[in-house]
């Protein structure tokens, strides 16, 4: 499906930022503009709030691994969160693009552990963590590839996983299109943006996706939670 239809998931249009020849300055202008992006459409601090910060405690650490990291900003701010609050969270973000892995690289220490891997990287050297979660990266996913993420999910958690993404809603898709308007010079996040909803699951077809023992719930703001809880094992 292609066009700015929303009955269908759009399954076969990618991403520019995908591209791994695409403008590299543009790219890093994205990545710096999820940080405004994120904090204004993917509800973390509800999430931190309601589902994370009663897992964690000021006297013993807490492991957290972000898959798919992009431009950090998701890692930092829980980061930054539970040190405000006096928790102790051990932040590890992996991404396998390295492109992503030379921007975060040139920020200010901000505490995260990032590292150039995939979740299967992971799991084969038998790492383990408290909490796992992901941003906005389910809908780039074709079947095996969400099938492979969710089975390295349950290998990696002791805890709850929590996979946040798009609703494809046709009023956020509306509100997005002019809310991103002063991101449309210079950098990929209204195009790609606009893209990721129309590549984005309805609740109903993200459950009939995963296989059973996974949760689909809606989420503030017209957001998906794809959650479970690990293997303690």
């Amino acid at each position: 499906m292609r066009g700015t239809g929303l009955a269908q998931r759009d399954t076969e249009s990618r991403e520019l930022m995908d591209d791994p020849d695409c403008d590299l300055a543009r790219l890093e202008r994205t990545y710096g503009q999820f940080t405004t992006v994120n904090r204004l459409v993917s509800g973390w601090r509800r999430i931190y709030t309601k589902r994370i910060r009663p897992r964690l405690a000021s006297d013993r650490p807490t492991s957290l691994l972000d898959i798919g990291f992009g431009g950090g900003d998701i890692p930092r701010r829980l980061t930054s969160w539970a040190k405000r609050d006096g928790l102790l969270l051990r932040t590890t973000a992996i991404d396998p693009d390295p492109r992503a892995i030379d921007y975060v690289r040139r920020l200010p220490d901000d505490g995260v552990r990032y590292e150039q891997a995939s979740s299967a990287d992971l799991v084969a050297r038998g790492d383990r963590y408290d909490l796992v979660i992901s941003n906005h990266l389910l809908h780039h996913l074709d079947a095996p590839s969400l099938s492979a993420l969710l089975e390295d999910s349950l290998a990696l958690s002791r805890g709850p996983i929590i996979h946040n993404d798009l609703s494809r809603k046709y009023t956020s898709y509306a509100v997005y299109a002019v809310a991103a308007l002063p991101f449309s010079r210079g950098s990929f996040v209204r195009q790609d943006g606009l893209l990721s909803i129309r590549r984005s699951y309805r609740r109903h077809e993200l459950q009939e996706a995963v296989p059973p023992g996974w949760r689909t719930e809606p989420a503030f703001p017209q957001r998906l939670l794809l959650t479970r809880e690990g293997a303690d094992r």
